[in-house]
């Protein structure tokens, strides 16, 4: 990767695919080819001009960096079947959010095929889905992890760096795919079980005039793209169940406190939970 214009494919043209290729016609001059399975979709792109033509078999072997914006299953479907195609020394990164299930699959293809592949994670999101839902700015402030093997070639990583920051990422966060696992399991997929399970209180219904922020918060990501979300889960399994059953010894600690009237216990586990949160807000 070069400062000069680089030709730039995504393959997925929903909330993050989307957000990348307005975020490139906004921010940079790069050419920016595009696929989806959806056609409507990829008309659309065309039409209010956040790409400048398809990604086809033709088309792939002219990028210089290659973004992949599907599920972990669909992201190796497609480079298992287009490998031979994509440019020897072309930068791919993987947008998913669990990275062993790809990594562990995608990196002998590179090797094979001659490709340099990074797994990627934008640190942005909605609860909304889809390419409507997309916007240049969706990348403002955020982090962008690459969750890969040691990278030797600093002016490279110099480079990758730049390319991102120009769409609007903050910095770099470089980890290992089973880091990068065992973390976004708590920070990510448990913050999403547990909104969609708080949400499932038949209380949900009879909240009216009795909500304001906690309850808006608590509730923001239960409204989630279910096919995604259950993939990263199990895919993830190992690391979201050793959180999910540690949040439900902490919660049961409550639940025993406030049955039994315990004040001295519930104070303590209060006062611990708000130390642990001021921690948090020094350790960004």
């Amino acid at each position: 990767m070069t400062e000069q214009t680089l030709t730039v494919g995504i393959v997925g043209l929903g909330l993050i695919g989307g957000s990348f290729a307005k975020a490139l016609k906004t921010h940079t001059a790069h050419r920016v080819l595009a696929h989806d399975k959806d056609q409507t979709t990829l008309l659309a792109a065309q039409m209010t001009g956040d790409i400048d033509g398809a990604l086809t078999d033709e088309t792939l072997g002219q990028c210089n960096v290659l973004l992949l914006s599907l599920y972990p299953q669909a992201t190796v479907d497609f480079l298992s079947t287009h490998a031979p195609a994509i440019a020897k020394g072309c930068l791919v990164f993987d947008c998913c959010g669990v990275k062993r299930f790809v990594c562990e699959r995608i990196e002998p293809l590179a090797q094979q095929f001659g490709f340099r592949f990074f797994g990627g994670h934008p640190m942005a999101g909605a609860q909304f889905s889809g390419f409507s839902h997309a916007r240049d700015n969706l990348f403002k402030g955020a982090y962008m992890i690459l969750a890969a093997g040691e990278i030797n070639d600093i002016v490279l990583l110099e480079q990758i760096k730049r390319f991102f920051t120009s769409l609007g990422f903050e910095k770099l966060t470089i980890t290992t795919p089973q880091e990068h696992d065992r973390i976004i399991a708590y920070t990510s997929q448990l913050a999403h079980v547990v909104s969609n399970a708080y949400i499932k209180s038949p209380t949900a219904q009879r909240r009216s005039g009795f909500s304001a922020g906690s309850f808006r918060d608590m509730t923001r990501v239960a409204r989630l793209n279910v096919p995604m979300w259950t993939e990263l889960f199990l895919e993830n399994g190992d690391y979201l169940s050793d959180e999910i059953d540690l949040l439900i010894e902490h919660l049961q600690a409550f639940s025993n406190a406030i049955k039994t009237q315990d004040s001295e216990t519930l104070s303590a586990l209060l006062q611990d939970g708000a130390t642990q949160k001021k921690k948090t807000l020094t350790n960004r």
